[in-house]
């Protein structure tokens, strides 16, 4: 079963070095973000990344999303970002919008599902973006639940589905989140929504195909 870690402010430093240890010993953790639960691991160790499939039992032709903690860090796994990346970051980010793009040459194609397209998010969290910046990396984000199941908003549920799967789950409270991010997938200098989430339709009809 897994260890579930409360997460407070007074030991922050402490849950960040001993996450951040695990996650880049190959281990996946679950975390929460602003909208559900999710399962972080190095998305350049294909052992941790293989083992989000299992814990999720989820098929391997399914990307996994990334998340991020800048604007910066994201450009840098894009493969010639269009302009309208930029744009939809500076006006969504930090917040519940995915934005699916092409893969840079730094992410493995096993994250992407042989696609060569990666979604990347920076999340509203901030206990999310500390442990990004803790890592120095981006971090796996696809939700903390079995495939098909319905998403995690609290650390019980989590371990409900997959603790028995898992070394440790951060106990950061309920997620604020009631949706999914919106999934924006991006060629050229228009978008089309994938799925629809926290950022809605409206929203983003000035930049959609």
């Amino acid at each position: 079963m897994a260890e579930i870690l409360k997460v407070s402010s007074s030991q922050m430093e402490y849950v960040l070095e001993y996450s951040t240890r695990m996650i880049l010993s190959g281990k996946v953790i679950a975390f929460p973000t602003d909208t559900f639960y999710g399962l972080g691991a190095d998305p350049f160790n294909l052992a941790a990344v293989t083992e989000i499939f299992r814990i999720k039992q989820r098929s391997s032709d399914r990307p996994i999303p990334l998340l991020v903690a800048s604007l910066d860090q994201a450009s840098d796994l894009v493969a010639d970002p269009p302009q309208l990346f930029f744009t939809l970051a500076k006006k969504f980010w930090p917040g519940p919008l995915t934005l699916v793009v092409p893969a840079s040459r730094l992410i493995p194609l096993k994250i992407t599902a042989n696609t060569g397209w990666v979604g990347l998010r920076w999340p509203r969290s901030p206990l999310a973006e500390a442990l990004i910046t803790a890592l120095g990396r981006p971090l796996t984000g696809t939700s903390a639940n079995l495939s098909e199941r319905p998403a995690c908003a609290t650390a019980g549920e989590v371990e409900e589905q997959i603790g028995a799967c898992l070394p440790l789950i951060l106990d950061g409270g309920s997620t604020a989140g009631q949706r999914p991010s919106t999934v924006l997938e991006l060629r050229g200098d228009r978008a089309r929504i994938l799925r629809p989430g926290g950022i809605t339709e409206s929203e983003l009809e000035d930049y959609l195909a």
